[in-house]
């Protein structure tokens, strides 16, 4: 099995994030076209698959997880919008760098800094790297 990022949103939902640009794909190619699939307008930033049955309260929760393992956030330190969309509306050009992707349809989503920081403190409180 591949080795992704793990998070358990407050509803007991577990969602899925990748590592790097060849892991995002490994992470993008095993959804499935219900899914909900998030990443950060800027690049440099994991996908992240909530599934099929996440709440909105779920996708909300992903979207913090997303922001906090991006570049958006590391090098700003500010709010960082990420895009929600389908796996259904995705699509790999065969000439597209690795972990790059299409997306024909997407909405967007700005998760606050003030967010961010109260995921990472709790992240800390559980022993958790912050940087990997």
């Amino acid at each position: 099995m591949v080795n992704f990022r793990e998070f358990v949103t407050s509803s007991g939902l577990r969602v899925l994030g990748g590592k790097n640009s060849e892991n995002n794909d490994e992470l993008v190619w095993a959804a499935k076209p219900s899914d909900v699939l998030l990443h950060t307008s800027a690049p440099g930033s994991p996908f992240v698959n909530v599934g099929s049955s996440a709440s909105k309260s779920d996708i909300k929760e992903a979207a913090v997880f997303c922001a906090k393992f991006s570049q958006d956030w590391r090098n700003s330190k500010r709010d960082v919008v990420v895009n929600v969309f389908l796996r259904k509306d995705m699509v790999k050009d065969k000439r597209a760098k690795e972990g790059s992707w299409s997306v024909k349809k997407q909405d967007k989503m700005r998760v606050k800094s003030e967010d961010i920081l109260k995921f990472e403190k709790v992240l800390r409180s559980e022993g958790i790297a912050l940087g990997e």
